[in-house]
């Protein structure tokens, strides 16, 4: 019976082993070719001969946007944006959902907000009637028209307030007798007892702020003010050869496609969040699933 028992569990072992090493590969590969590509020639990528191995090795399509002083000022501009919103999201959602988090004895209106909150996250204005709300603020191609709109993120206020409410209530009974106020209650009993999900709820907002692109071309008309996302996506592989003198030039541009360009955008976009996410992983699970439960 113990063999048998012993046979079955290194089967079933076995069976986990093969599928996490394929659902690996599933996500793997498709990365992989996307950074062989951008290493790679345009003839080589054009014919789809790529694989996960560079064809004809090539940096062309980096010098080509990295060469570009645009490229960096908007790389700045999504630095701030992501520092700035993450900063302003974390105030506001901890603000938030502190008070929703206590009882309707404590707290009697707490019914009303909630409800609010709720038909906040359900439906929203629109895309037009918050343009116009940005475009009378006087923000348009400012920097707070890419941070504003989404500064306060009710899916996050939810999962925080009922994080808050797992926190044991003795802690707070605990500081009150000691005459904490309710502030110095949330900054020294509630904030370091929530850092999994502070952890979190900052990965969804870095997340978030650098990858989106929409804004940049919703509120945002010059060029110069373009978050990245918004930029590089306009980065074209299509050149006018007929004014380029340069043989070494004239090279570099023949040696880029817009395959080898978009992957190459692909690569450099998400190389700040590949090294972000390690840091906050340990926290990540935690977070969301502590908070996404309410006992």
């Amino acid at each position: 019976m113990q063999i048998q028992k012993r046979k079955k569990l290194y089967i079933s072992d076995v069976m986990i082993y093969l599928t996490a090493v394929l659902l690996m590969l599933l996500c793997l590969l498709p990365l992989l070719n996307v950074v062989a590509t951008s290493f790679s020639s345009s003839a080589a990528a054009t014919a789809g001969k790529v694989g996960i191995l560079p064809v004809g090795f090539t940096l062309n399509a980096y010098r080509k946007i990295l060469d570009d002083q645009q490229f960096w000022r908007s790389f700045m501009i999504s630095v701030i944006r992501v520092v700035l919103g993450t900063i302003l999201n974390l105030v506001l959602v901890i603000t938030m959902a502190y008070p929703l988090s206590k009882s309707r004895r404590e707290f009697h209106s707490q019914g009303i907000y909630i409800k609010f909150v709720l038909f906040a996250m359900l439906f929203n204005g629109g895309m037009v009637p918050l343009f116009m709300v940005v475009n009378k603020l006087g923000l348009l191609n400012s920097i707070w028209a890419l941070i504003l709109p989404g500064a306060v993120g009710v899916g996050n206020v939810i999962l925080l307030m009922n994080f808050f409410r797992s926190v044991p209530k003795s802690l707070e009974e605990a500081a009150e007798i000691d005459g904490a106020n309710p502030l110095q209650i949330l900054i020294n009993i509630f904030l370091p007892a929530s850092k999994p999900c502070l952890a979190t709820i900052c990965l969804f907002s870095i997340v978030g702020h650098w990858n989106d692109y929409f804004s940049g071309i919703l509120y945002i008309s010059k060029t110069s003010n373009y978050p990245l996302q918004t930029y590089i996506q306009l980065i074209s592989a299509a050149f006018d050869l007929s004014k380029v003198t340069d043989i070494e030039k004239l090279k570099q541009y023949l040696s880029i496609s817009t395959r080898t360009l978009n992957s190459a955008k692909i690569v450099i976009s998400v190389i700040p969040l590949l090294i972000i996410y390690p840091a906050l992983q340990k926290y990540f699970t935690t977070g969301l699933v502590v908070g996404a439960v309410k006992e």
